[in-house]
């Protein structure tokens, strides 16, 4: 791995667009000014927001003081025999740790759903050797918050003092710092509060989680010091400054998705971790970029990317990307959040609100209070082992056959539109879905995202409600094999689960997007059909 930062405009033509870009940014000392934390950058409406969501530009010396603290704890730990780390966070919470540690080939369990079956894996771990880092900006994530109350009790019964194995993080003042020392919790690490979520890489939220799994987070900073001075230069050469004038220009000429592939990076995932950074930053107000990672460097969307996306390689240009970008991964990570910050400036947004997120989960409120998580409706077809629900009006009467929904939901997309897979499963037991997003590709020629329910809820759900409007929606359910209980609440985790696909749909319709939500009375079975229907699927048009 390249221990320097940089960004290579690959793409002669790219370049050239880009130029006036980087020539604006430079005379408008942006680089220097956003890395000063001045937040006058991105227009009035954006000052007050802004000037609250900026210390994640000095994280690299300001985190520091965490690492003896992180150290000492881990010791402790160890010291206990505890040495298995589970993580229970969403978003910014669980994204940018479970890169850090599966780069560092270091093990812990990531909870970032509320599938009962992925919860229960967790559970039958060695509770015995087992802590939970409990991590929300908010404190209040409906998530977070189950997953704890489920480990608390899983605990007790085992006779193991739930506050003993209970770390947190979370924003100081919040209600769950209130509640963990409340508890007695072992240990409260409270983040800088004028970080976003995001953006938090550097921050507790990052480096807590991974430094107790024992990656190298001390090594994870020198690397984003060493490219800080480079990031913050008012300087054509500046890898942000060119790499988000790149980014600008394609969307400015209608390339508003951004394609990923890793070409070589040595970082595992890193394209996911990008993908809430660009989706929740820039998808507002009817524009921004769409992420959309893929398999590799010959995948559908990539290799086929056409006028209105943009292949970036995360590692050495492949020869085929438009952008690649790379260097080691605390490099890489502020590299992004500048260019990130940098392109919302020069497409016209605020790069720090999120102002469409709050609508789903208000939506899975209102089907929470009812019982299993909503409405159970008729089916508008059942094919073997898989119903078919529509949102809206927009399916034929007439159709007969998942096949044929598939077809007519690819049809509905509009010229250069996408089309979102969500699957609302179990990420590791039903991980052969994501067969799905290139095989859809392929045969529908739509540049195709997959995201696991609810976890994409906290990153490109913000941009399918607020970005461009020409997604088309395809939703995963399955019934459950076993559920689970939530302590305290009056609702399962599947229950929850289906609530959370329902309301996201349910506000997707309300904007007159297309939602075809297919639901497996049969996890495996219908996995199978799917995948049949997909294969019978021919490229619409």
């Amino acid at each position: 791995m390249t221990t320097e930062t940089s960004a290579e405009i690959a793409d002669p033509s790219l370049a050239r667009e880009a130029e006036p870009l980087v020539q604006r940014l430079v005379n408008d000392q942006a680089a220097s000014k956003l890395a000063a934390g001045d937040p006058t950058l991105w227009g009035t409406d954006a000052e007050e927001e802004a000037a609250a969501r900026l210390s994640w530009t000095t994280l690299h010396e300001t985190s520091r003081g965490l690492l003896a603290e992180i150290d000492a704890l881990r010791a402790e730990l160890h010291e206990e025999g505890l040495h298995r780390v589970v993580l229970a966070g969403m978003g910014g919470s669980s994204l940018a740790p479970e890169v850090i540690t599966a780069t560092a080939e270091t093990a812990m369990v990531v909870l970032d759903t509320t599938d009962p079956a992925q919860v229960a894996d967790a559970l039958e771990g060695e509770l015995d050797r087992t802590v939970v880092v409990v991590s929300s900006k908010s404190g209040t994530t409906v998530e977070t918050d189950c997953h704890r109350r489920i480990f608390e009790q899983a605990f007790s019964e085992e006779g193991i003092d739930p506050a003993r194995r209970m770390v947190v993080v979370t924003d100081p003042g919040s209600p769950l710092q209130e509640l963990a020392e409340e508890s007695g919790y072992r240990k409260v690490f409270a983040a800088d509060p004028n970080v976003g979520g995001r953006y938090s890489a550097l921050s507790a939220f990052g480096l807590v989680p991974a430094g107790l799994a024992g990656a190298d987070i001390a090594g994870l900073l020198d690397d984003a010091a060493a490219a800080f001075p480079a990031l913050a230069s008012d300087d054509e050469s500046n890898p942000a400054i060119r790499l988000s004038a790149a980014l600008a220009a394609a969307h400015g000429n209608g390339a508003e998705k951004v394609v990923f592939a890793d070409s070589g990076s040595g970082i595992v995932g890193f394209s996911d971790w990008v993908e809430q950074l660009i989706a929740e930053s820039t998808g507002k107000a009817g524009t921004g970029l769409l992420p959309v990672p893929v398999e590799n460097v010959e995948a559908t969307g990539f290799a086929t990317a056409g006028g209105e996306a943009t292949p970036v390689a995360i590692g050495p240009p492949d020869g085929t990307a438009s952008i690649s970008t790379q260097g080691p991964l605390g490099g890489m990570m502020l590299l992004w959040e500048f260019a990130t910050a940098l392109a919302g400036r020069l497409i016209g947004i605020n790069p720090f609100d999120q102002p469409d997120v709050e609508a789903a989960k208000e939506a899975t409120r209102g089907l929470l209070d009812g019982p299993a998580g909503g409405p159970i409706a008729t089916p508008a077809v059942v094919d073997g082992s898989i119903e078919v629900h529509p949102s809206g009006d927009w399916l034929s009467p007439g159709v007969g056959t998942v096949a044929e929904a598939l077809r007519a939901l690819v049809t509905a997309a509009p010229k250069s539109g996408y089309l979102a897979v969500q699957a609302y499963l179990d990420r590791l037991d039903d991980a052969s879905i994501s067969v799905l997003r290139p095989e859809l590709g392929r045969r529908s020629g739509l540049q195709t995202t997959f995201g696991w329910g609810p976890r994409f809820l906290h990153s490109t759900g913000q941009y399918h409600k607020g970005g461009h409007q020409n997604g088309v929606f395809l939703q995963v359910t399955g019934s459950p094999g076993a559920d689970l209980d939530v302590p305290g609440r009056p609702y399962t985790l599947a229950g929850l689960q289906r609530a959370q696909a329902l309301g996201d749909g349910q506000v997707l319709a309300q904007q007159n997007r297309p939602v075809l939500r297919l639901h497996l009375t049969d996890r495996a079975a219908g996995l199978v059909e799917l995948v049949k229907a997909v294969q019978d699927l021919r490229a619409a048009g």
